[in-house]
């Protein structure tokens, strides 16, 4: 096969930030994307239905003429949110998911949970009204592996608060290890899972072999190869709970090549050329629709994209800028590391 068209996929985890940088990112995802499920760890971070439609309207406002791209808004969960602005909010189609972030486990998460006792009102409203939650599933216990965290955060607070919840609809956002595979395997339909573009092309060595790689960190830091190998079988079987988010996540190189770099990967730019690498290599280049365009609108209630998107292979190499420039300073672009032979066609 050297095409395939699919339905214009969606990001269900996307960075977009703000100011400068939201202008200089905001169209390398509405290049190839229709919807994503914005972050809202913004300084200082999105936590009432209003600041999320003022920050939905700067998003729409820096949208370049003739892109059509809708950005799905969540809330930061704070011990302090109010259950009811919750609900205001998603009765009011300004938000479609609230975001968790264990305090102090990636950027700008600060403001996140420690108390989940504090939570418990707003995380059964939102199981009353059917609105997801996203998780960043790291524990942030410094007795904890880094590398052991997101396993340690299922057993220690996932899967706690979904058996004292039922009914929670939740994402595990960017699973990195085979305990979060088997974990959504081994739940009901309330559970689904991302997974990024470049957990599916690096592992741990990636990003320390021959020296520090800074663009290759990432937060849930990448794993063993073993889990690596876990992400691609569920990422293109075509299982229904497993589907793509980017979690594209720009900082200015210079935050990410100083001596305590920023974590996060650029992939908005190149994403889809990628993952049809990945599914092709893994022989299952037809699942690819599902992963990328199906199994999210499906997890949110939300429809399928009516616009398509082709990727097409040819003989000459895909060539995507090494970097995206704006006022925020130049974004570097992931780089896989080897030749990519698909790409988008206009």
């Amino acid at each position: 096969m050297t095409q395939i068209t699919l339905p214009r996929p969606d990001d269900w985890h996307l960075h977009l930030r703000d100011g400068a940088m939201l202008e200089a990112v905001l169209p390398e995802s509405a290049r190839h994307f229709a919807r994503a499920i914005i972050m809202p760890n913004l300084v200082p971070p999105v936590v009432t239905g209003a600041q999320a439609a003022a920050y939905r309207e700067r998003i729409l406002a820096g949208l370049p003429a003739g892109m059509r791209f809708t950005p799905l808004m969540t809330l930061y969960l704070t011990e302090e949110t109010d259950p009811a602005d919750v609900a205001a909010a998603a009765a009011a189609g300004i938000v479609t998911a609230v975001k968790l972030y264990p305090a102090g486990a990636t950027t700008n998460s600060a403001s996140g949970v420690r108390d989940f006792d504090k939570v418990r009102g707003v995380l059964e409203k939102m199981a009353e009204i059917g609105l997801p939650l996203c998780v960043h599933g790291e524990v942030t216990d410094p007795a904890v592996d880094i590398f052991d965290r997101e396993a340690v955060f299922i057993e220690r607070v996932l899967d706690p608060v979904r058996r004292a919840t039922p009914g929670l609809r939740v994402v595990m956002e960017h699973i990195t290890t085979k305990d979060g595979v088997d974990y959504v395997r081994s739940q009901g339909e309330d559970l689904g899972a991302t997974i990024t573009t470049h957990h599916l092309i690096i592992n741990r060595n990636h990003i320390l072999v021959g020296g520090i790689k800074p663009h290759y960190y990432c937060l849930p830091v990448a794993k063993r190869e073993s889990h690596r190998l876990a992400l691609v079988e569920a990422a293109t079987s075509g299982e229904a709970r497993f589907f793509l988010g980017t979690d594209s996540a720009p900082h200015a190189d210079p935050a990410k090549e100083s001596a305590c770099g920023c974590a996060g990967c650029f992939t908005a730019t190149n994403t889809m050329p990628l993952l049809a690498h990945v599914f092709e290599a893994e022989g299952r280049l037809a699942n690819l629709e599902a992963f990328a365009s199906r199994n999210g609108p499906a997890f949110y209630r939300l429809p399928v994209n009516s616009e398509t998107l082709t990727l097409e292979k040819t003989d000459t190499a895909t060539h995507w800028p090494a970097k995206i420039f704006g006022g925020a300073g130049p974004v570097t672009v992931f780089d896989p590391g080897f030749p990519v032979f698909w790409h988008v066609t206009p």
